[in-house]
């Protein structure tokens, strides 16, 4: 019996990283401070063999621009949020290329960014929590972005979009 579930897990940790997969899911802007900062966004996902999700990257969807965000962050950034609001999942906007443009358009003033959100799970309306840093070290949440899902983008097999790919403008 030991042996079949030493052999089980042996195979999971084997498989795991060759069953996780990358999608794009596709959101729309779904309230008016969301429609002047973003028309809509597609997200890159990865899910992990247990299915669990991450963003690896946020693209505008009606525009041609692309910002990486990272996993991690500080905690002062969940104290930043208005009272009542749960969101766990930390993401740094990296400040090379668009992002630092979005650092700014999110939390004009502030020197880095976060995105919080609660759990993503496709089909279902998402909300991103910006929490910026100002110089003085004060963490203070700037907007909050609401997203209804709009659907999956499909890509050839084997294809790895590039920023200006994901654009149905650069289509």
């Amino acid at each position: 019996m030991k042996r079949l579930a030493t052999g089980l897990l042996l195979l999971a940790f084997m498989v795991g990283p060759a069953a996780a997969e990358t999608r794009f899911w596709a959101y729309d802007a779904s309230d008016r401070v969301t429609q002047a900062l973003t028309q809509g966004i597609t997200i890159e996902i990865r899910r992990n063999f247990f299915g669990a999700i991450s963003v690896q990257r946020l693209f505008s969807t009606t525009a041609r621009g692309s910002a990486e965000i990272r996993r991690g962050g500080p905690r002062e950034t969940r104290a930043a949020l208005p009272a009542g609001v749960r969101a766990n999942d930390i993401y740094g906007i990296v400040k090379e290329g668009d992002g630092r443009g979005l650092v700014r358009a999110l939390c004009p003033g502030a020197d880095d960014a976060w995105l919080l959100t609660g759990r993503i799970r496709q089909g279902e309306p998402i909300a991103l929590h910006a929490v910026g840093r100002w110089t003085d070290g004060t963490y203070r949440h700037c907007v909050t972005l609401s997203y209804s899902y709009r659907g999956e983008w499909t890509l050839p097999e084997g294809a790895a979009p590039q920023p200006d790919e994901t654009s149905p403008s650069a289509r």
